[in-house]
């Protein structure tokens, strides 16, 4: 496919011919306070969550039968062992990881091993967490250190999704918001997946060996979770190409009302509406010194953690340029609220050209669940020749984005991981623009492809499903796939629409999954709509949709024919991608009081 993306941690080609050099290497800042936080932190976190699973595993041992081993003799899989195992995509390592693991050899059924299977590949994170921590003081070039340090927050934040999915299995039983498990199972193995790609390229092979070591069959014991999990612990199935149908339950909305009716907070449904001079903020940032802060990084630290009540933050008109803007993990329930697109501006230049990760690039990211942004503009003013350069990164569970304008060229949007909404949003880029691996609908947004470096193509999403059990894709739904300013111009001035091909997406990984449904699609939009990511790579497993689409760029004769590629004529199918069924699950989305839709209806 010609030129190949210089980011190691996402080896994704940038659809170009040309080849740039980065410049010499930046020392990129580390201090040795923060690198003996995450030790200790990561130190507690071990013996808390080691703590709690032998409690569980405690409890879970009463509720199955007993099944005494018998010192000595010959261990064999049980007949439960083996015909779970029979259900992942890695049997072998399903069976020997299981006879290792204390309780395998009692349960009586595949439903009471979800319980250990979730328990073990628990402890293994856990352990990599432990020991990654411990080479935290080791001397390293700024990019391996970048990956480092990014595979210590992933693993981190895999901790708690997989402690919690534990807790939910055991506390509440398959049944229960199984949506939820698949989830937070989904994040731990995609955040696996950034950690890895974070090292592929570094010729550093001291550090690298020794994540490589800590990491070894992290994923395929997550996959074995989702696998196991997936035929037992959903009631209604997975059995449509890997969607979930998680609620089947409609949600009704009011033509006189944008909000559901069952919304019953009223301050929470009437927050993203609401007037800026009617909110009253916890926190607000105005760079002239007429707030509680002067930075948004100081509002952040305010912040309190583990709220149970939402957090207003109110960022006044201006622009706001710092080195580091992230929403922790345990920063939850925060909302940022600005004057409007183009008015409260939250810029950045960084790229992988500043020896970091892509992960690491992003002007502005956010873990903390709950998150929430309106009318805010977030760049990332890189440019086209800096290639991999975030303007914005969404890891949070249940994150709504709402009014805002995404502007990048190269990976603008990352939605990494989780639940996620994005409402009346604008997005510019050029390459994989939108790209991850979260569970997400854009939802009457305005989608800008711009004009790309000579001999590249655009590339509108690149979506890395790895596993046919995550529940995880993206869902355009309602929305415009339009042609910025500049490239508009330079079409006209060229007269043809074949100097700069512009294409619905790629496919990642393996499982890739992106549908366009009920949208404009503008004449920039190549006729064969999707674009080959290496030859045949995906093309029999990757899921890419259209449905009832409009415009110039919509008409379907000459689309791709790809085992894995559909015209959606069916309403059900389609629905599977709406905010009822796709990502609203846990009843989560009302709460925010963000208009939506929940159906196809528009």
């Amino acid at each position: 496919m010609g030129y190949e993306r210089l980011e190691p941690s996402k080896p994704r080609g940038s659809v170009t011919t040309t080849t740039t050099s980065p410049p010499a290497p930046n020392q990129h800042q580390e201090t040795t306070n923060r690198t003996r936080k995450k030790l200790l932190v990561s130190s507690i976190i071990l013996a808390f969550t080691l703590i709690i699973a032998a409690a569980i595993f405690a409890g879970i041992r009463t509720q199955v039968k007993s099944s005494q081993h018998v010192p000595g003799l010959a261990r064999k899989p049980s007949q439960a062992i083996s015909k779970t195992c029979k259900l992942t995509r890695f049997p072998e390592l399903c069976v020997d990881s299981l006879m290792n693991f204390p309780g395998s050899l009692a349960a009586s059924s595949s439903k009471d091993l979800i319980h250990v299977t979730v328990n073990m590949t628990l402890h293994h994170f856990s352990h990599a967490l432990y020991s990654s921590s411990a080479f935290s003081y080791l001397d390293m070039p700024p990019r391996v250190r970048s990956a480092y340090d990014s595979c210590l927050e992933l693993l981190d934040d895999s901790v708690d999704a997989l402690s919690r999915a534990l807790s939910s299995v055991v506390t509440s039983g398959t049944q229960a918001k199984p949506q939820d498990v698949t989830t937070w199972l989904s994040t731990a193995l995609t955040n696996h997946d950034t950690c890895e790609e974070g090292f592929d390229g570094v010729d550093d092979g001291g550090v690298k060996n020794q994540m490589t070591a800590a990491l070894k069959n992290l994923s395929e014991l997550v996959s074995n979770c989702l696998a196991i999990f997936a035929a037992n612990g959903d009631g209604d199935g997975n059995d449509f190409a890997g969607v979930p149908i998680q609620n089947r339950r409609l949600l009704e909305v009011k033509e006189e009302d944008k909000f559901p009716r069952w919304v019953e907070e009223r301050r929470e449904r009437e927050l993203l509406e609401m007037p800026v001079s009617q909110i009253q903020a916890d926190i607000i940032v105005s760079k002239d010194g007429n707030g509680t802060c002067k930075t948004i990084s100081e509002a952040i630290k305010k912040a309190p953690e583990h709220s149970t009540r939402r957090t207003i933050i109110y960022v006044k008109a201006g622009r706001y340029e710092e080195n580091i803007l992230k929403v922790g993990r345990k920063k939850i329930n925060l909302m940022f609220v600005g004057d409007g697109k183009g008015k409260t501006v939250i810029s950045g230049g960084k790229s992988i050209f500043d020896n970091i990760t892509t992960f690491h690039t992003a002007t502005f990211a956010a873990t903390g669940a709950g998150f929430i942004a309106r009318d805010i503009t977030f760049q990332n003013w890189a440019g086209p020749e800096k290639h991999q350069a975030v303007a914005l990164r969404i890891g949070a569970d249940h994150a709504v984005i709402y009014r805002c304008n995404i502007i990048g060229y190269q990976d603008t949007l990352y939605v990494h991981s989780n639940r996620q909404f994005f409402r009346e949003c604008d997005i510019y880029g050029t390459v994989d623009f939108i790209f991850g691996n979260a569970a997400v609908v854009l939802q009457n947004c305005s989608i800008y492809a711009r004009k790309p470096m000579a001999f590249q193509k655009n590339t509108i999403t690149a979506q890395n499903r790895k596993d046919p059990n995550q529940n995880t894709g993206i869902s355009i739904h309602a929305s415009r796939v339009l042609a910025a300013g500049d490239l508009q111009t330079y079409l006209a001035t060229n007269n043809t629409n074949g100097t700069v091909q512009t294409y619905l997406g790629r496919p990642w990984k393996l499982f890739s999954r992106t549908v366009y449904m009920l949208s404009y699609i503008g004449n920039h939009v190549h006729t064969r709509g999707w674009l080959e990511w290496n030859t045949t790579f995906a093309l029999d497993t990757l899921y890419y949709g259209e449905y009832l689409n409009t415009g110039p760029g919509s008409a379907l004769v000459q689309r791709v024919n790809w085992p894995g590629y559909r015209v959606i004529n069916s309403t059900a199918e389609a629905n599977r991608f709406t905010v009822a069924e796709f990502i609203y699950g846990s009843s989560w989305l009302p709460s925010t009081g963000v208009s939506f839709l929940a159906g196809l209806n528009i």
